[in-house]
């Protein structure tokens, strides 16, 4: 007789870096290892919001010591929305690697 196969513990759910209907947290169950194509639009589309928070950090650098109130409200909401994304990808990441060890 053929030995059988051990059982693999299950996967965790992966975070999606977006949201679906009504702002609640989008997840990904799969048993391939980040080469399904939803898994690389979600590894695409964290490097663009890290990238853009990037971006948005160095502008707010630079606008801050002479913005009209106007433009500060409007940079806050930007800033808050790429911490937004920064956290659920820091989340998301943060899942995958405690399931390596």
């Amino acid at each position: 007789m053929e030995p059988q196969p051990q059982p693999q513990p299950p996967r965790e759910p992966r975070l999606l870096p977006w949201t679906g209907a009504e702002g609640k947290p989008c997840y990904l169950l799969t048993d391939d290892h980040r080469t399904g194509p939803i898994s690389r639009l979600a590894d695409a589309t964290e490097s663009i919001q890290l990238g853009m928070g990037t971006e948005l950090l160095a502008h707010a650098h630079d606008l801050l010591p002479n913005t009209p109130p106007g433009e500060l409200r409007y940079l806050a909401e930007r800033l808050t929305e790429a911490l937004r994304d920064a956290l659920r990808v820091a989340e998301s990441r943060g899942r995958r690697l405690s399931h390596l060890n």
